[in-house]
């Protein structure tokens, strides 16, 4: 049969329609619909597009599953670094620290700072939930993501309060049996997690969370702001943003241990509350445990919201123009 048989025989189809010689329409990655994209993914004979597609969802998988593992590490190492110089405060006497309480809020600032080194790359090094929701509601990060960033992070501070207590486990054995008093009445629990100080309520904690958190997340807000060109560039905002948290410390760190994150304080706890610490972990003394969790979320989202409409807005958005220097 000559072309020009065939070519009489196609159906003449009415004008504006596109004529295919074949009874579905060509299988492409770009008009592909649902079922037809799980079709194709699913089918055993795989084409350029399945292999494309599969790619696709891989290597956004792996790349999310990278950002979980960097968050909770990053927490992890903040945890690791902070509560050690917290046993180090805790559990000798005398304690180098004991006339030097700078040096403990420098260390905690410091294990964010190496922290944001580590892991930054991969996640933005959010470390802390009150960071993430901020994010979320302000900044576009993905409401999605959320909730997986905050059960990472405080897998990070489990795990960081697991590595502490095995640096630490015969000392603070030691310093329970020297004081007389054991695991379950809180003993040496001040190395791990948070609690009021003197004089300090379960509520006025909760005032302290908030307004420390609030400070902690404007700033951290402003430091990162692409228009505010007086804060540090580049790779130096990691060590800014360790001197801030370490100048929280150092301000109202006996307040009741400055957690001013939900992460670096429910993690540890509920660590200590599976290794022996239990009802002095969770739900700990005038049900406490709340007041590290809210309070830095609650402050996280107005420090944030202050920034982002009461300065932001009145940044310029273009640099003054570089006048050449006279010849």
């Amino acid at each position: 049969m000559k072309y020009s048989e065939i070519k009489g025989k196609r159906r003449n189809f009415p004008p504006g329609q596109h004529t295919f010689p074949f009874p579905t329409r060509i299988c492409s990655f770009k008009n592909m619909t649902g079922p037809e994209t799980r079709h194709k993914a699913n089918s055993p004979f795989p084409s350029n597009d399945n292999k494309r597609i599969k790619w696709v969802k891989m290597l956004k998988n792996r790349q999310f599953l990278g950002e979980l593992i960097s968050e909770c590490i990053a927490v992890m190492i903040i945890v690791l670094i902070g509560d050690s110089v917290a046993a180090m405060y805790t559990l000798y006497d005398p304690s180098p620290y004991k006339l030097s309480y700078w040096g403990v809020s420098i260390v905690w600032g410091l294990g964010v700072t190496i922290a944001i080194y580590v892991t930054g790359s991969v996640s933005g090094t959010h470390a802390n939930p009150a960071v993430s929701v901020a994010l979320a509601l302000y900044r576009g990060f993905s409401w999605r993501k959320v909730p997986a960033y905050c059960a990472a992070q405080v897998l990070g501070g489990m795990l960081g309060a697991a590595l502490v207590y095995t640096l630490y486990q015969p000392v603070i054995d030691h310093y329970n049996q020297l004081h007389g008093i054991s695991r379950a009445d809180g003993g040496a629990a001040g190395v791990f997690f948070t609690h009021p100080g003197e004089f300090i309520t379960p509520f006025h904690a909760f005032m302290d969370e908030t307004i420390l958190t609030a400070l902690l997340v404007g700033g951290i807000f402003a430091i990162t702001c692409e228009y505010n060109t007086v804060a540090p560039q580049a790779n130096s905002s990691a060590l800014i943003i360790g001197l801030l948290v370490a100048s929280i410390g150092a301000c109202s760190g006996y307040l009741e241990a400055w957690a001013i994150n939900p992460a670096r304080d429910f993690g540890p706890r509920l660590f200590c509350f599976l290794a022996g610490w239990g009802g002095s972990a969770l739900p700990s003394a005038d049900n406490f445990w709340w007041v590290p969790i809210a309070g830095p979320l609650l402050g996280g989202v107005i420090g944030a919201g202050c920034y982002q409409f009461l300065i932001r807005p009145f940044i310029p958005r273009h640099a003054s123009a570089i006048i050449p220097p006279a010849p």
